[in-house]
């Protein structure tokens, strides 16, 4: 059988749509084999597009078209041109509206990406190209729009109808159906559009918003699950409460809306005012649940609020920038949760799970960068590196700013960007823009994969109380990639001395006395030496520990002995390297054991 190659979708040929949309109305007549889905688009051209042959083409997928206009007018069919996977419309004005009636049938799409059934409900996946299932669509991130949908299903099976937005009306049509109308009035891209439809229950709690605003909140479940919701509800409204605090970011819609599906087939997805959530994210009692389950739960359920802001109101341009959103949003709910419950615990779990997943996806032939150059298939980008090594150049960001002028990065992010599409670029130019540090050098974070080596080696000098701290260094090449460019590092580095206190860290050169603790040193070079002083009169050595919170997703190598190792898991101020020197001696002690025995064996056999 003769198979063609996908085409390779690059970077570098990303252009601008040809055609916005400003509004959609979709009309849904719900029926698990026989869905009908009228559409009206508002389009214009779009003055920053190359202008092209004047036609229109609209991404559709499995899609019957039933009938189209344009304005007031029905086309003929010269006027068209329907393909497997689009729809062509020829000669366009400027502006203009355009109406589609198409059918499907959502039993039979084992995809599971558009309209689909799961188990006795309806519901939708969209993200990354699912929309194109449902209605023919300019399906990509960066057009966005409004959207007001109204749903109609037959009582009896889906009493519940959930769309985006916020609620507008509910009534039952002269012919018995039920039909539900939803109004979402932030524009957003077609991946984050969603309906739910089916028997559910809802637990119900309120919410009151910085600025005095009541905000229902409504977890729905299917029948006999209502028990389970007391943690998912408690950690959305923590959830809320910390974004407005930390980010300063307020919830925007009237209601939002959390379904619990048992049969979802992701994780969870964080459609704008209706997150869907398999149902493992959400259900939990005291009784059988563990406290990973409950820590879970916490985690994604706010990881999917704070993307009302960093992924919705803010969203990326096109799919290579999906760290933009994923990164972000990973890393504040990282803090969340840290925030919530023990920093150092997190940090710890946050990174076991890094080198576990990530680190071996660096060093394998996957090897990719945070913001890939191409891709074939766009579902294999949701991978540990895009999320949990994008989640780690946000903090690495943090580190180099500091709390303050990263807090004003933010700010200047959510303030210049609000409503809009745009690149990784976009977000490192506000962290410059609001602090005035220079992160040319940082963003080949974003386009050079890999996981760099860091080689440590220092020397105290007891008669001048000074400390000599040489790095180098050193990415191994991946796939594509053999010559590797130095990076802008964080190394977040604490001295102690004999009695296991942080010293001071001073600089050769500066004259202000600094407090005891850590500092952070920007590395730049493939060599870099730093030379502390302010040391006379220290009887040994200062002990460092080096990159203190794993302040970067690097290997650091350091000729620590066990007793270095020893003290560092005994005094040392930062939680995550007392964790990571005790585990360090751990595993030396094992492999000496397995040694000692593997000789002994061997001397008992000769």
């Amino acid at each position: 059988m003769y198979r063609t190659t996908p085409p390779v979708i690059r970077l570098s040929d990303y252009q601008p749509p040809e055609f916005l949309i400003d509004s959609v109305q979709l009309r849904l007549e719900l029926d698990p084999r026989q869905t009908v889905v009228e559409a009206e688009l508002r389009l214009r051209r779009n003055p920053a597009a190359t202008r092209g042959d004047g036609d229109l083409r609209l991404a559709g997928e499995q899609l019957e078209l039933e009938a189209i206009r344009l304005n007031e007018r029905s086309l003929t069919p010269a006027e068209y041109q329907v393909a497997d996977d689009h729809l062509r419309v020829r000669r366009v004005p400027d502006r203009f509206r355009l109406w589609t009636r198409v059918r499907l049938n959502p039993s039979a799409n084992t995809a599971l990406e558009g309209l689909y059934v799961s188990g006795d409900m309806l519901c939708t996946q969209c993200e990354a190209e699912g929309f194109r299932r449902i209605t023919y669509f300019l399906d990509r991130p960066d057009v966005m729009a409004t959207y007001r949908v109204t749903l109609i299903a037959d009582p009896e099976r889906y009493p519940v109808l959930l769309a985006n937005g916020n609620p507008a009306g509910e009534e039952r049509l002269a012919d018995g159906r039920l039909c539900a109308r939803w109004d979402d009035p932030f524009p957003k891209p077609s991946y984050l559009f969603a309906v739910v439809a089916g028997d559910l229950r809802a637990v119900e709690a309120r919410f009151t918003t910085a600025s005095g605003r009541q905000i229902p909140l409504r977890i729905y479940v299917e029948p006999g699950n209502e028990d389970k919701c007391a943690h998912a509800m408690q950690s959305l409204i923590r959830a809320m409460r910390w974004d407005e605090e930390r980010y300063g970011r307020e919830y925007d819609l009237d209601v939002f809306n959390i379904v619990a599906v048992s049969h979802f087939n992701m994780g969870a997805m964080e459609n704008k005012g209706l997150n869907v959530f398999n149902a493992k994210y959400i259900l939990a009692r005291p009784e059988t649940a563990t406290d990973a389950d409950f820590a879970g739960i916490e985690g994604v359920v706010a990881h999917e609020y704070f993307h009302n802001w960093t992924g919705n109101r803010i969203t990326c341009r096109d799919w290579f920038q999906l760290s933009l959103k994923e990164g972000f949003t990973v890393y504040r709910d990282q803090e969340f949760s840290a925030d919530m419950g023990s920093r150092g615990v997190k940090r710890i779990e946050d990174v076991r799970q890094l080198r576990a997943r990530q680190f071996p996806e660096d060093a394998g032939p996957m090897a990719h960068p945070v913001r890939p150059d191409s891709y074939i298939e766009i579902n294999n980008f949701y991978t540990a590196t895009v999320y949990e090594k994008g989640a780690e150049l946000v903090r690495m960001q943090a580190h180099l700013l500091g709390p303050e002028r990263f807090r004003q990065a933010t700010d200047l992010y959510f303030e210049r960007f609000d409503g809009q599409a745009v690149t990784t670029d976009d977000f490192v130019g506000c962290m410059e823009s609001a602090s005035g540090v220079d992160l040319t050098q940082f963003k080949r974070w974003y386009s050079q994969a890999g996981t760099p080596q860091l080689d440590c080696a220092d020397r105290f000098d007891a008669a001048t109380g000074t400390y000599r701290l040489e790095v180098r260094q050193h990415t191994p090449p991946t796939p594509g990639q053999p010559e590797k460019q130095p990076l802008h590092i964080p190394l977040a580095l604490g001295l102690l001395d004999a009695q296991g206190q942080d010293l001071p860290l001073r600089l050769q050169g500066e004259t202000k006395a600094p407090a005891p603790g850590t500092r952070v040193l920007e590395l730049r070079q493939p060599v870099e030496t730093f030379v502390f002083t302010g040391f006379e009169g220290l009887g040994a050595p200062p002990v460092p520990s080096l990159l203190r919170g794993f302040s970067a997703p690097v290997h650091v190598s350091y000729p620590y002995t066990d007793a270095q190792l020893g003290f560092l898991m005994a005094h040392d101020s930062d939680g995550f390297n007392r964790w990571d020197a005790a585990q360090t001696l751990a595993q030396r002690r094992l492999l000496a054991m397995v040694e000692e025995f593997v000789q002994a064996q061997a001397g008992a056999g000769a």
